[in-house]
């Protein structure tokens, strides 16, 4: 015997397995609706325009306090710099100072000279050094042909002979550059 149910088949209904699919759909209708219903709402130009013209001062008030504390901050680190600037030129000639301390102190207990004299050229030499490490030259001046970029006439003098006109003769005061830009002008004898 054959079982007449083996060979139907058995229709079973469809059932959709989305839950709440029926929910879902009327929640996008709403939303569908209420966006039909703001376009069809007619926008008021003058709230548009405020709106924009709010969200444009609320930027500039912004970039105003944020160029504001940019212009400070630059106003103190520059302060600060200009500060600090001259630690590295000071710790650098204090080792020179220290010498001369050494230097005064051999001066108290020696009689002799040509050592404190020998002594005093070592440190002038040191210091020296140190100056032109940090790009500061002295100016050669003597024998040279007078230069108001460089020179500061402080007199004339008739000069020895014609070769020596308009050259200086002697330097009063020796003039100094730091970085190929006069730092100090030379005071200087110019043969006339």
């Amino acid at each position: 015997m054959t079982n007449k149910n083996e060979n139907k088949e058995v229709e079973q209904p469809e059932v959709d397995c989305q839950p709440n699919a029926g929910e879902e759909s009327a929640e996008q209708a709403a939303e569908a609706a209420e966006g039909a219903a703001e376009e069809q709402q007619p926008v008021d130009p003058l709230e548009q325009t405020k709106a924009e013209l709010e969200k444009a001062k609320n930027e500039y008030l912004f970039l105003l306090a944020e160029f504001d504390n940019f212009r400070k901050r630059t106003i103190r680190e520059r302060a600060e710099l200009i500060k600090n600037a001259g630690e590295k030129a000071m710790e650098g000639i204090l080792p020179v100072v220290d010498d001369f301390e050494r230097a005064i102190q051999a001066g108290e207990n020696t009689d002799d000279i040509a050592a404190l004299r020998e002594g005093i050229t070592l440190i002038y030499n040191k210091f020296m050094k140190y100056l032109e490490s940090n790009g500061v030259k002295p100016i050669e001046s003597t024998g040279a042909d007078f230069n108001t970029e460089y020179h500061e006439a402080v007199t004339t003098f008739p000069a020895p002979d014609e070769s020596q006109k308009g050259k200086v003769i002697d330097t009063v005061q020796k003039g100094y550059m730091i970085n190929d830009k006069v730092l100090r002008h030379s005071k200087v004898v110019v043969g006339q």
